[in-house]
Order: structure tokens, then sequence, then C-alpha cells
């Protein structure tokens, strides 16, 4: 029950990440920062695409995505429909992840230290739905606010 519920929330955020993406008039707008933003929406996309890539799919589901967060908030003006094609790519990732799992895998120790201390695959799930959650509102704020 969990493991699907956490796939209808990575799926929906993961698929509103692409709208938001999409919905950018200026395309060179995703990139922009202004005053107090300190990330571009394109980063932002980056840093969240690297952050579900590490977590989920090169942990969970053993693929081999070795991260660069440093580049997901250094990398500039890259294509839109190359960020979409990589959200796609992480929805693929995250779905099959997600359908490896059971619900006695989620109580078990998450493999690495994420936080001060050990957690387990569910609280760690959870957490990732929010921080999507929490940078795609980020983006749409971002989008509303500079794409003029």
């Amino acid at each position: 029950m969990a493991i699907e519920t956490l796939k209808t929330l990575f799926n929906r955020d993961l698929n509103k990440l692409k709208a938001e993406i999409g919905l950018y008039q200026n395309e060179n707008k995703i990139w922009s920062i202004d005053k107090n933003i300190s990330n571009s929406a394109g980063n932002l996309c980056l840093h969240l695409i690297g952050n579900l890539n590490t977590y989920i799919g090169a942990q969970i589901g053993k693929t081999d995505y070795v991260r660069n967060r440093e580049l997901e908030f250094s990398q500039k003006d890259i294509p839109r429909a190359e960020l979409i094609a990589k959200i796609e790519a992480t929805l693929f990732v995250v779905n099959d992840a997600l359908d490896k799992l059971t619900d006695e895998n989620l109580k078990e120790e998450y493999p690495l230290l994420v936080f001060e201390a050990k957690t387990s695959t569910e609280f760690l799930l959870i957490h990732l739905t929010t921080h999507l959650a929490y940078h795609l509102g980020q983006i749409n704020y971002h989008r509303r606010l500079l794409d003029n």
C-alpha cells in the first residue's frame, strides 16, 4: 500500500515538474536568477534529478548513476527538451526502483547515512517526496515571478 502511494506522489510531482519546465514562455528564463533568488528553475530541476537518481535509482534500483551535486547548481543553459528528457528518464528510474520494493523493504534501514542518524527506507522515501514538492513549489514561483 505505501509503495503505491509513494509511486503516485513521485509520478504526480515529476509530471508536474515536467509541466512547469514546459510552461516557461521564454526558455532562457528557466536559467534566470534575480535579487534574492539564487537558484534558477533549471538548477533546481537538475538538483531534483540528481537527488532522485542517487537515493532511489542508485541505491534502491541499483543503477550505475554517479552524482555530481556541484554540477547540479553550476551547469547552465541546458535546453528545455534535454531537461524534460532527464525528468522522463528519472520517472522511469523511480518507478522501476519502487517496483522492486516490498513493504518489508520499507521497514529496513536505508543503506546510506543521509541525516544525522540512520533511517528506514520508508522514512527516506517520504522525505524525498517532500523534498521534491518543496523544490517544485519554488520552481512554480520562479516561473510566475521571472517568466514575464
